[in-house]
């Protein structure tokens, strides 16, 4: 069993003993300490980057969220602190604005009470990086296991909503960045459809993928969540239909049953790692004995798919991260995305230490309009019309479900992430569907998700059947040896 330092279970066990989801929304004071407590000192998870000036701190009276904190990550621009991406290029990057999301946060009431460490670009820069490490943040750790990688690139939302740190968070998913941090330390995480939350003043990989969503204890607290980011803004194009496929998504959370609902388990993307296999089938014998029918089915994406992604992000970002630095304050070192590879050259000690920026310098020969066009549509027509439509209307299922990733990886600076081939969440990241990563258990006393996808604007179903599968869950989400050892 694996075995945390006493001193960091002793904190956490003090703070939030690993059983937050039942634990009261606190005072953001009190959640200023806490992060002083851990983040700043002590195990010094390194989640938090930032905390906003002590008059953005005041709980407002009214609205859906009134007085709880939240922290966001540190791509999405907040009027009273900086926006660096994790990028020394960017530590002074003060727009003074807020991110369209950020002001409807503010305005259901909410307390922003600070930023959040990522992978340096959203994990958008070198190819073989360490998830969670950034030149501004440093390295993110799991407060689960400090010496294991907290995915990424939402690394210190997770973190710090695992650690107690805020009563939830706003990551960022392009593919599986809001999702993998979510699973790897014990949190519903969830991606919408590209379109329902505005990306308005957040930094942009891609146009046609990038998204926010929230990350909290429960799939109710999500949904709350949502209800406030999400809608039509005119600044984004993509989210001109949001209004009308945005109800009120935590209507019936705590009633919806499974019964009848068919659940299409996408086999080969289970793997092959058998404590993991054994508690995806208690969660799916949870479901079947709340009155689900489980389909199986057999269906492997083409390889083509993953280069097609690749050719999009990277034209994509070219385009994107380009217009965003046009827009920075004029003393931001870096104009454009040719100015940011030459930054980094110059900055090397500090940026280019431990991995590279291969992606950048793939990004800035990316301009062939008419490949990157085909790449598109070809992704999308595979991930979508013939990857989760076809598989829905194929096998009359409701929902479509897998692991959502594997237990956590031991942190490598040097060698970068070691992923597990497990999961299909690159299917529903490709074709802009909602991917809701809910909590399956432990393994080792390290957490893993289970993961929904449905087809487009189909959040509120995916919502609903996650919340059912968490009211049937039978295996435990706290670690007992972890337990017994902070004790």
């Amino acid at each position: 069993m694996y075995r945390p330092s006493t001193l960091v279970l002793g904190i956490l066990a003090a703070a939030c003993p690993l059983s937050c989801p039942a634990a009261a929304q606190q005072t953001p004071e009190a959640y200023l300490q806490r992060i002083e407590a851990i983040d700043d000192s002590g195990p010094a998870i390194h989640a938090v980057v930032a905390v906003a000036p002590p008059e953005s701190l005041a709980i407002k009276g009214k609205g859906p969220l009134a007085g709880r904190a939240i922290l966001v990550k540190d791509n999405i621009e907040t009027r009273d602190m900086p926006t660096t991406a994790g990028s020394l290029a960017l530590k002074d990057n003060a727009t003074g604005r807020d991110a369209t999301l950020v002001s409807r946060l503010r305005g259901a009431g909410a307390v922003i009470l600070g930023k959040t460490n990522l992978s340096e670009w959203a994990n958008f820069r070198g190819e073989h990086s360490s998830s969670g490490w950034s030149a501004v943040g440093g390295q993110t750790k799991n407060p689960y296991a400090l010496d294991r990688s907290p995915c990424g690139s939402s690394s210190g939302s997770g973190a710090a909503v695992a650690a107690g740190m805020a009563w939830a968070a706003i990551g960022t998913e392009t593919d599986g960045s809001i999702t993998c941090p979510a699973s790897v330390m014990g949190l519903v995480g969830f991606k919408p459809t590209v379109g329902l939350v505005s990306r308005t003043h957040i930094v942009p990989i891609s146009s046609s993928q990038d998204t926010a969503g929230p990350m909290a204890w429960t799939v109710a607290d999500a949904a709350l969540l949502l209800n406030a980011i999400a809608g039509s803004d005119p600044a984004d194009p993509a989210t001109a239909d949001a209004d009308r496929h945005k109800p009120d998504f935590t209507v019936g959370l705590g009633k919806v049953s499974l019964k009848a609902v068919r659940i299409g388990v996408l086999r080969r993307q289970v793997g092959n790692m058998p404590a993991l296999t054994a508690l995806f089938e208690t969660a799916l014998a949870d479901m079947k004995r709340n009155g689900a029918q489980v389909v199986e089915i057999d269906f492997q994406p083409e390889a083509r798919l993953g280069k097609a992604e690749l050719a999009i992000m990277l034209h994509e970002f070219r385009e994107g991260v380009n217009a965003y630095l046009a827009g920075t304050p004029a003393t931001i070192p870096a104009r454009d995305l040719a100015g940011l590879i030459a930054f980094n050259q110059a900055h090397a000690a500090g940026e280019l230490r431990w991995y590279g920026q291969e992606l950048f310098e793939k990004a800035l020969a990316a301009t062939d309009d008419a490949a990157y066009a085909v790449a598109r549509a070809d992704a999308q027509r595979l991930a979508g019309a013939e990857g989760i439509d076809a598989l829905l209307r194929k096998y009359e299922v409701d929902i479509l479900v897998a692991p959502t990733t594997s237990p956590a990886w031991p942190i490598d600076p040097v060698l970068g992430d070691n992923f597990v081939d497990v999961g299909a969440g690159s299917l529903a990241a490709v074709a802009g569907y909602p991917h809701l990563s809910v909590p399956m258990g432990t393994v080792e006393g390290l957490p893993v998700g289970i993961s929904f996808m449905a087809g487009k604007w189909d959040d509120a179903k995916v919502l609903r059947i996650g919340a059912a599968y968490e009211r049937s869950r039978s295996a435990k989400l706290t670690a007992p040896a972890l337990r017994n050892w902070a004790q």
